[in-house]
């Protein structure tokens, strides 16, 4: 069996690797809007964050269910998916707890990922990709989780002789925020690195990123749109789903990475001021034993 699957709607084509169901190309047309991985700055594309967001403090923590011990993003993007179905212009892979998964996370769970394109219609519709999370308790207790996106995408936009620094983000409407930066992984709220001030855009720099993630709260209307200053809008993400929201761009220190990662999470690294205990990360979801959570965000061609 191929290692990727491939979905196609219209002009857009998907690739999804079965190692992670990580989103592994985004085209429309010849056109790749996804990050290829390239070792130099950072050998991925799109990660599935599953069951944290971030770092754990030593990659520990406490639950009511027993020790936990994982790395970064947690369990999901090194582990094998199976293709539990593909359809037109869709396609879920599942990924079911087993004994290395519970040796670092002691839930059982089912969790599928669906990535359907939905492509531009006459009446005017654009481009989509959505990327649904569900995630299923299938264990006797409840169980307390995070899950989160981390597409990279190509900048500058393909098709586009301009630079890096020529892009911004665009928010829905004009607001002010300050991100907190992140020490040893973990998020530190004593510090606070301005990003918007009474503004509805935020230029590409990078220094934006001398704290590693920026971190973005209460997004005003829940959307961004990448764009170029000059060139124009490329793509929107919207996440209604999901409070919180990273940017981040590797090579800081030597100023080239050729891309820009969009994160849209439900919670969030250890904060420096949070305990070890998993149940009090912030932004945690709970799901009941034998139930389902759903989320979803959308990348939108523009």
């Amino acid at each position: 069996m191929s290692d990727v699957i491939t979905i196609e709607n219209g002009a857009l084509t998907a690739q999804v690797k079965i190692r992670g169901a990580e989103l592994a190309s985004l085209k429309r047309g010849v056109d790749e809007y996804l990050w290829q991985a390239d070792d130099r700055w950072w050998p991925r594309h799109a990660p599935v964050l599953f069951p944290i967001v971030g770092n754990l403090r030593d990659d520990k923590a406490v639950s009511a269910a027993g020790p936990c011990a994982m790395g970064r993003h947690g369990v999901a993007r090194i582990n094998d998916f199976e293709v539990w179905s593909v359809g037109s212009g869709m396609a879920t892979m599942r990924l079911e707890s087993n004994e290395s998964t519970l040796a670092a996370y002691p839930y059982p769970f089912v969790l599928d990922m669906t990535y359907s394109l939905e492509a531009s219609t006459a009446d005017g519709e654009p481009d989509t990709l959505r990327q649904t999370f569900e995630v299923t308790n299938t264990g006797d207790r409840v169980m307390p989780f995070s899950v989160g996106g981390h597409p990279a995408f190509n900048v500058p936009a393909p098709g586009r002789t301009d630079a890096w620094e020529d892009y911004e983000l665009v928010f829905s409407e004009p607001w002010t925020y300050a991100s907190p930066g992140v020490v040893g992984g973990l998020w530190d709220y004593g510090i606070h690195t301005p990003i918007v001030d009474n503004a509805d855009r935020m230029p590409l720099s990078r220094g934006l990123f001398v704290h590693d993630t920026i971190e973005l709260e209460h997004t005003p209307g829940s959307t961004v749109t990448l764009a170029g200053k000059t060139s124009g809008p490329v793509l929107r993400v919207d996440f209604a789903d999901f409070p919180y929201l990273g940017v981040w761009s590797a090579g800081c220190e030597t100023g080239d990475a050729p891309f820009l990662a969009i994160e849209p999470w439900t919670g969030t690294a250890t904060r420096t001021d949070e305990d070890d205990t998993f149940e009090h990360k912030q932004g945690t979801l709970y799901c009941e034993p034998g139930d389902t959570v759903e989320k979803s965000f959308t990348v939108t061609l523009l």
